[in-house]
């Protein structure tokens, strides 16, 4: 079975907190436990750029952050833990992305939209303290996940659109230049893919409604005390449903647990009582990190090795890989008297699978030479996955695996013995 990749990355900006905790580093830090998986944690700095000018923030923020994590219970011996300016790669893998990302695409990306949004609303121009970085933020969080062709993406709901975007990123490379990338698939939590803050709305740095994850004891039991709830009264019948208390502690509780608090909200517990519930819920998962993000603060130098330690790991991937996106794009050598550029060019002169969608929906695959001319032609398929899939069972199997398929392709293709040497050339320029 092949390894699976799952990378994430919270944004320098601030404090981690609890929402961050259940919604990223909670499931990110099982799912590097699993055999079979390869993780990729990142501390999201570049991101921070987008809308903090505070150096010192930023810098407070990715000691927090990396903390938190390690706390947490990551391994660095197990996963690859970087920051993402220390991969100088990530902005170059942006700029190719940028060159194949309709601007419409980014037009409706959720961000951009509710800036413009609140800007009309106002009576101003439509782009009125827009910057170019967040118009461009989700090209950004594309080139995160392609670099390292992660499978899944832990995220909450709201980011869903940011993995649809970095899969059409994805297609659209690959149909220009050939299968690099593999299509991201987002991983989400629903009963905790979102938490609410302390207002209700969901849990953000933005509306400054967060329970910071390690706040100190007497902290945290304070800022519980402070959710927003109704006002009925102790022995009156209280609904879970949009109760910013109920579903924190849902997001920390087994299911018998939830359950009982659910009964507790029918039989009128007071609202006193179901917050000192919730503190308790809480404080008994997080305690025992605590001492260790205490220590992991007052010892930063211990944080940045591990870090310089994880871009080496980081690098060691996206170099190599950033050089073949390069030769496939163009970017290459002119010195031939050294037979460099003429060797490159045999190499990536290898015939090649280009994936892409048309107008009816459906999805399709074409294998082309090096010169362009089609050699072989799928029909459509109902998802890329699909398409996908049929590729990869012929650059595995070769003719035998055309010859089983001859209902998904179209009737056009070129002879066996043309098809066998395309198929070698890849495996030629794959190796």
């Amino acid at each position: 079975m092949s390894t699976i990749r799952f990378l994430t990355g919270i944004t320098t900006s601030g404090t981690p907190h609890l929402g961050n905790y259940v919604g990223s580093i909670r499931p990110a830090v099982a799912a590097s436990l699993r055999p079979g998986v390869e993780s990729y944690y990142f501390l999201a700095d570049y991101h921070a750029l987008i809308k903090i000018d505070e150096p010192a923030r930023i810098q407070r923020s990715t000691l927090e952050i990396a903390a938190s994590w390690l706390a947490a219970g990551l391994d660095p011996a197990r996963v690859v833990f970087y920051r993402q300016s220390d991969v100088p790669e990530i902005p170059e893998l942006t700029w190719f992305l940028t060159c194949v990302t309709g601007k419409g695409v980014l037009n409706r990306a959720h961000a951009y939209k509710a800036s413009v949004d609140k800007n009309l609303a106002a009576d101003a121009d439509p782009d009125a303290d827009v910057t170019a970085g967040l118009f461009m933020y989700p090209v950004l969080m594309g080139a995160d996940i392609l670099m390292f062709n992660a499978h899944h993406v832990p995220v909450g709901r709201d980011q869903i659109q940011h993995i649809e975007m970095a899969r059409d990123m994805a297609h659209s490379f690959n149909h220009r230049y050939g299968e690099h990338f593999v299509a991201p698939q987002a991983a989400i939590e629903e009963s905790v893919a979102t938490l609410p803050g302390l207002d209700g709305r969901k849990m953000s740095k933005s509306y400054d409604n967060t329970i910071p994850l390690f706040a100190p004891r007497t902290e945290l039991k304070k800022l519980i005390a402070s959710i927003k709830t109704d006002s009925r009264a102790p022995g009156e019948a209280k609904s879970t449903e949009g109760s910013a208390l109920f579903q924190i502690y849902q997001a920390f509780a087994s299911a018998e647990e939830t359950a009982a608090f659910a009964q507790d909200f029918a039989h009128g517990i007071a609202w006193g009582e179901a917050k000192d519930k919730l503190f308790e819920r809480i404080d008994r998962e997080i305690a025992p990190m605590r001492e260790r993000y205490e220590w992991l603060m007052a010892h930063p130098e211990e944080v940045e090795a591990l870090l310089h330690a994880g871009a080496a790991k980081a690098r060691a991937v996206a170099t190599p890989f950033m050089a073949r996106l390069r030769q496939a794009v163009g970017l290459r050598g002119l010195d031939a008297s050294s037979g460099t550029a003429t060797a490159k060019a045999a190499k990536v002169a290898a015939a090649s699978f280009k994936q892409y969608r048309e107008k009816d929906g459906q999805f399709y695959f074409k294998l082309v030479d090096a010169k362009g001319t089609l050699l072989l032609q799928s029909r459509g398929f109902a998802s890329p996955k699909d398409a996908g899939t049929a590729i990869g069972q012929i650059k595995q199997q070769g003719l035998s695996a055309i010859s089983a398929m001859q209902a998904q392709l179209d009737g056009t293709q070129a002879d066996a013995a043309t098809l066998q040497a395309a198929l070698d050339s890849m495996q030629s320029d794959a190796a």
